[in-house]
């Protein structure tokens, strides 16, 4: 099933049912009223649900109204947990690259992870508000989990079952701040401002079989400011699944109902060891550090700027029918005034 909150208010929005298709939707209150009610009782709620769910595919439903995603806030207004992992090892190894640094022989066997803030995600079509565009504002397309309670110490396989809803992610990441807050030794804060969620979250089973193995097989796409800048497969060179990623935030912790478990950014190898623009034959790229790096490696210094303001970036998964999955990101960036 597909679910959304949609903006009325409060903190946590209103919880909606959205038809398959994306086109409609009808709110629950007698089942829940906002998203983190339902993943406290999933066990509970969410055959309910799925009965609403078909009965709106099918037209069979009262109350329904028309799904705007620009009415949606993030499926999770805030949550509780808010972790990104660096699966895409591709991405780590070039970072390294372009400062000629080794990586660690590690980084392919233990996940690297940082603890993002949660208590205020942005919507799918929401503005990002950045004080300044000194700071090297960039684009991050992601594929994120929410969990249901886990337990401590679980193993992947365990993890992979507490999986209860998927989306996409716009990390949003400040690039000039991250070398003086890495230098600390404390690792990211304010390099890494609110992230922005599809205005869908769906259950693996909408994904069918290209949900397995906990990845995502399809293209990630990512139109930056109108033109098509990657498509890499979130299902490739994904060093680390899902399962693995939520067993390695609960190692030492339990997780509770509505954690959030990010895959870092989306990264094809290609078969070069620098990867291919998608104006050069390839599959691009899911932010912009990345072509960054390529173009030091290449050419000795980047070429491509940073984000600025006015500038715009759309983050989507469409099916082999060509259908949007979890509906688009779709954000300008605009200066902030306090």
């Amino acid at each position: 099933m597909k679910l959304a909150s949609l903006k009325n208010g409060s903190r946590d929005g209103l919880l909606v049912v959205v038809s398959r298709d994306l086109s409609r939707c009808v709110a629950v209150p007698t089942v829940a009223t906002t998203m983190q009610q339902l993943l406290d009782n999933w066990a509970l709620l969410a055959s309910k649900l799925e009965q609403v769910y078909q009965a709106l595919n099918q037209g069979k439903v009262d109350g329904e109204m028309a799904f705007e995603p620009v009415n949606a806030e993030s499926p999770l207004p805030r949550a509780y947990q808010w972790a990104d992992g660096s699966a895409y090892v591709n991405h780590v190894e070039l970072v390294r690259k372009a400062r000629n640094a080794e990586m660690p022989p590690s980084f392919w066997t233990d996940p690297l992870m940082y603890q993002g803030g949660s208590d205020d995600f942005i919507g799918a079509c929401d503005n990002i508000d950045v004080s300044s565009e000194d700071y090297g504002i960039d684009f991050e397309g992601e594929v994120a989990v929410i969990t249901d309670d886990v337990p401590m110490a679980c193993s992947a396989d365990e993890a992979r079952s507490k999986i209860r809803l998927l989306m996409l992610v716009n990390d949003v990441s400040l690039r000039a701040l991250i070398p003086n807050e890495l230098a600390k030794g404390f690792g990211f804060f304010h390099s890494k401002p609110s992230s922005a969620f599809s205005p869908v979250a769906v259950t693996p089973d909408e994904l069918a079989d290209k949900w397995h193995d906990g990845r995502v097989h399809l293209p990630l796409l990512s139109t930056y400011n109108g033109k098509l800048f990657g498509k890499p497969n979130a299902g490739i060179d994904m060093t680390f699944d899902f399962g693995q990623l939520v067993a390695h935030a609960a190692k030492t912790r339990k997780l509770g109902a509505g954690a959030v478990i990010g895959s870092g950014t989306v990264s094809n190898k290609q078969g070069t060891d620098h990867g291919t623009a998608v104006d050069e034959g390839g599959v691009g790229y899911s932010c912009i550090a990345e072509i960054r790096m390529i173009e030091t490696i290449r050419d000795g210094k980047p070429a491509t700027s940073f984000m600025k303001f006015g500038d715009t970036i759309r983050i989507e998964m469409l099916d082999e029918q060509g259908n949007s999955v979890f509906g688009a990101i779709d954000q300008k960036v605009v200066k902030y005034n306090a």
